[in-house]
Order: C-alpha cells, then sequence, then structure tokens
C-alpha cells in the first residue's frame, strides 16, 4: 500500500555485499508514465532491494529499510514529500510531518 524510498545517484550505491544475489525485473504496463521500471530484489528472500526507471537512467530508488544506519532514518532519510495523494485509501490521511509537500502522481 505505501511504502519509504530515497533515490541516489547510480555512482553513489555501493553495494557492500550480496549484489550478486540480486535478480532483475522489468516492465511498463503498470507505470503510468509507459516508462520502464526495474525491480532488483533479493534472490534469496525475495525482498525488493531497490527500483530503476527509463525515464531516470542514472538514479535509484532504494527501500529506505535497505539502510542499517538508524541516525540517517532521523536526518537525512526523513520524509521530504508524499507522492501519489490522489489514490490513497479514504480511511489514511498521510504522512503527518508539517509543511511536507504532497503530489498528486509521481515523477518516476
Amino acid at each position: 500500500m505505501f511504502c519509504s524510498n530515497f533515490s541516489i545517484n547510480n555512482k553513489a550505491l555501493k553495494h557492500i555485499r550480496g549484489e550478486d544475489k540480486l535478480s532483475h525485473y522489468s516492465q511498463n504496463k503498470s507505470v503510468a508514465s509507459g516508462a520502464s521500471m526495474e525491480d532488483s530484489f533479493c534472490s534469496i528472500c525475495g525482498n525488493l532491494m531497490y527500483r530503476r526507471s527509463s525515464r531516470f537512467p542514472t538514479m535509484s530508488i532504494l527501500r529506505i529499510g535497505t539502510v542499517d544506519d538508524f541516525d540517517l532514518h532521523a536526518s537525512k532519510l526523513k520524509p521530504q514529500f508524499e507522492q501519489f495523494i490522489n489514490s490513497r485509501v479514504p480511511w489514511l490521511d498521510g504522512v503527518r510531518i508539517e509543511g511536507l509537500p504532497r503530489h498528486q502522481e509521481s515523477g518516476f
């Protein structure tokens, strides 16, 4: 239903271990822009690690949960905007951070 992500330049993405365990799947049927989205997930446990859009080939969209540093969660990885609010379920009010920008759709 929802997830917390952050974007990073591919040049700054460093795999400490497990890159050889990633499987990749690409499709464009569920992406509103028609761009292809490639999912990279762990072939052992199935966890989605990051995504890459053909619209932004130099960037990766990582799941915040893939970062082990909780100090980063509270600082640099704090949400900067909320997106897809037009398709939010009616019982969810969204992220409650004062002044947090909200977007109807996504740029990806």
